[in-house]
């Protein structure tokens, strides 16, 4: 088995946004061992994914980005490079990068700034850390978009985990409005009493989409924002927004509603049909909808 030109592991939505338009060599390793048509060689383990190989990206769900580093570091070369591309708070990278350094690998914080779908290898990389300099310039070799914003280990995901908070928070506080909006019977006032004060895009488009979002990757961006919480939380800032973006974001992706319907009206008209089973509310009877944790039982993204 000849050293591959990178390692992916986790072949979820961004491996495979990824991996699709690289020229080199391609080897990954998913627990889900799912590797569809992709021209990669798919293994059986994280120990023959990494062995040998010079350049690591993970691409694991939120809360495996630590099960990874540590399953990888057992088998990781010297001086390989260990890219950490997952959504996670700063000390969850800090945490990541010991068990890798320890082993002699070099850990690189990267964070992805857009959705990897349609941009693939044009999605902005922001990256940080001691070796942020060498793994910027082996990620731009193969193609990506790359860019070091510091030395300082952490500074990538804290840029990212910050933007989020605006970013997944205003699609939280759209699907919050739209669907009251909806319920009361006055959506199209509330849409043009904001679309008279917000003129760069029409408020049901910016809803259709953020709820198209919310639908599809609910859970796996409500994972993202607890490392959010995380982060803020570290700073002393204050995270109640975004605890409540969490359990947005959590109750929405829980739904399962994997191929949305076209359309805004359609779309809340859904939520609405599964919201009140959900939460167990029959009648007049008013119940809160309850939390629900996302079962993550892969480390795929």
């Amino acid at each position: 088995m000849s050293a591959p030109g990178i390692v992916f592991i986790g072949f979820g939505e961004a491996g495979r946004a990824f991996a699709g338009p690289l020229a080199c060599a391609v080897r990954t390793y998913d627990i889900k061992g799912n590797y569809g048509d992709f021209n990669v060689e798919g293994v059986a383990s994280n120990a023959a994914a990494v062995a040998d190989a010079p350049l690591i990206v993970s691409v694991v769900t939120a809360d495996q980005a630590i099960a990874a580093a540590e399953e990888t570091a057992r088998t990781i070369a010297a001086n390989a490079l260990y890219c950490d591309f997952n959504s996670v708070a700063p000390d969850t990278k800090r945490e990541a990068a010991k068990s890798i350094e320890a082993a002699g690998g070099r850990y690189v914080d990267v964070a992805v700034m857009s959705p990897v779908l349609p941009g693939r290898l044009k999605v902005p990389l922001l990256v940080s850390g001691p070796h942020a300099g060498s793994g910027a310039a082996a990620l731009k070799a193969l193609g990506f978009n790359t860019r070091v914003v510091g030395e300082r280990l952490g500074d990538a995901s804290s840029i990212k985990m910050i933007r989020s908070v605006m970013v997944k928070g205003l699609e939280a506080l759209s699907a919050e409005c739209a669907l009251a909006a909806y319920q009361a019977g006055v959506e199209d006032e509330v849409i043009a009493s904001l679309d008279a004060s917000w003129k760069e895009q029409g408020w049901a488009e910016r809803f259709d989409y953020n709820l198209d979002r919310m639908m599809v990757h609910g859970l796996r961006r409500a994972a993202e924002m607890e490392e959010v919480v995380k982060t803020l939380d570290a700073l002393g800032t204050g995270s109640d927004m975004t605890r409540g973006t969490v359990e947005r974001q959590q109750t929405i992706g829980a739904m399962g509603i994997k191929d949305p319907p076209e359309g805004l009206a359609k779309k809340v008209e859904r939520i609405n049909s599964v919201m009140p089973a959900k939460a167990g509310i029959s009648g007049d009877k008013e119940a809160p909808f309850p939390p629900e944790t996302p079962a993550f039982a892969g480390v795929t993204k």
